[in-house]
């Protein structure tokens, strides 16, 4: 697999080649200067070239294939194909096809599971020109016969590293069965392990990796910081943490039942919390997301589906009360703050006996993560002193602790006009 490297430098949309109504839109949504990975993606993947893009999170990487997507769209008149891991991402990327589109006529399908079939069907009736969903949902639609991509002349796979794992690889493999080979694929993720890049060849024609960061790079003002703490005192901690700051925190724990019981916990505490896990319907999902983007709940607790479906402006605060079973999963946890170019800060609690797990996120983010004195809980006994050593040079392998668990806008019929 030919890959290559892309240099950055300072451009504006206009100097991308985009067209002049795309131009017009985003000039209406402020949007003037692109990022790094926004810069060097577009004009790559304009020309239909095969790409794989790495950012970290936070940066435009949605922005960064929309673009180019839309502008094939109208110029050889086939489909979009952008699939997700969870629903929330794929109702945020559907927004920014929205956002973007709405006035290019752009008809979207959002084909995610827990939501009316039926109304999933009559939007693929519409022909859509972008269909985005989650792998699962799409294969449904693939074997009731709903749905058929022979049209399709782009596809995305967004978070490809997840999208490429144990977890989702046959259930892409079916799909892309139904994708006609001659067609544009572009993957983008914070993270992209050397497995997962061998992976994806099978899927690509010499790709052209965009990089703008090494994978598993962290926003550099994000303050990463430990407190070495037993099981029973992660509560006390949590409310503690949770006093002192006065902004909009993220908690993320490892299981669905434990996240129902910080929420349950917290709440008892005083604290306007709601929880996020795959135990919840869609319609709960969004209304505890869409609490935790107006105020509503100062505090979210959350599995990891949130960890790559979230993006909320301004969250002061990510804390990892469990430590993620997938190590790439760190780094898209925390890069829920600080996003934008903007300050963010990110705790996590970590058990006496668990100083394996942390070297080897030392080694991925390439940084000694400092461990903060435990403040006073009120419990008799004291945490088991952790000795904390730097983590090694960094590694060529995926270094991992845990083996991996395996609506939008219908618009009228309008072509898309750029």
């Amino acid at each position: 697999m030919s890959l290559q490297t892309k240099q950055t430098t300072e451009l504006t949309f206009s100097s991308l080649g985009l067209s002049p109504k795309l131009l017009a839109i985003l000039a209406k949504l402020h949007f003037t200067t692109p990022t790094p990975i926004q810069a060097q993606a577009i004009p790559v993947a304009s020309r239909g070239e095969d790409i794989i893009g790495i950012a970290q999170t936070g940066t435009g990487k949605t922005l960064a294939f929309a673009l180019p997507l839309i502008t094939r769209i109208a110029q050889h008149k086939r489909q979009g194909l952008v699939l997700v891991p969870t629903r929330e991402l794929a109702e945020q990327v559907a927004e920014s096809f929205q956002q973007v589109g709405r006035t290019l006529n752009l008809r979207l399908a959002l084909l995610i599971g827990g939501a009316p079939m039926g109304r999933q069907v009559r939007d693929i009736q519409r022909k859509p020109h972008v269909i985005i969903g989650t792998p699962g949902r799409i294969n449904d639609h693939l074997e009731r016969g709903t749905l058929k991509l022979h049209g399709v002349g782009g596809l995305v796979l967004d978070e490809a590293d997840r999208m490429l794992d144990m977890g989702f690889a046959p259930q892409i493999k079916k799909i892309v069965r139904h994708v006609p080979a001659t067609r544009q694929t572009m993957l983008f993720s914070a993270t992209m392990p050397t497995a997962i890049v061998r992976l994806a060849a099978a899927y690509m024609k010499k790709p052209v990796r965009v990089e703008v960061t090494p994978p598993g790079t962290v926003v550099a003002k994000v303050s990463q910081e430990l407190f070495i703490v037993q099981r029973d005192q992660k509560n006390r901690l949590l409310d503690k943490l949770l006093t002192e700051c006065s902004g909009t925190v993220l908690v993320f724990s490892r299981t669905k039942y434990g996240a129902k019981k910080i929420c349950r916990a917290m709440r008892s505490a005083n604290h306007a919390v709601a929880e996020i896990h795959s135990n919840l319907s869609p319609a709960q999902r969004r209304r505890a997301l869409a609490g935790f983007k107006t105020g509503t709940y100062r505090v979210l607790v959350a599995t990891d589906i949130a960890s790559r479906g979230i993006d909320v402006s301004d969250i002061e605060l990510v804390v990892n009360y469990d430590l993620p079973d997938q190590l790439e999963d760190y780094v898209h946890r925390i890069g829920r703050t600080g996003r934008a170019g903007k300050a963010g800060r990110a705790i996590s609690f970590v058990n006496p006996d668990q100083h394996h797990q942390i070297k080897l996120i030392e080694r991925l983010v390439q940084k000694r993560l400092s461990v903060s004195r435990l403040p006073q809980l009120g419990v008799e006994r004291a945490p088991e002193r952790m000795v904390h050593k730097p983590a090694r040079t960094v590694g060529r392998g995926k270094p991992h602790f845990a083996q991996p668990a395996g609506r939008a806008s219908r618009g009228r019929r309008a072509r898309v006009r750029i």
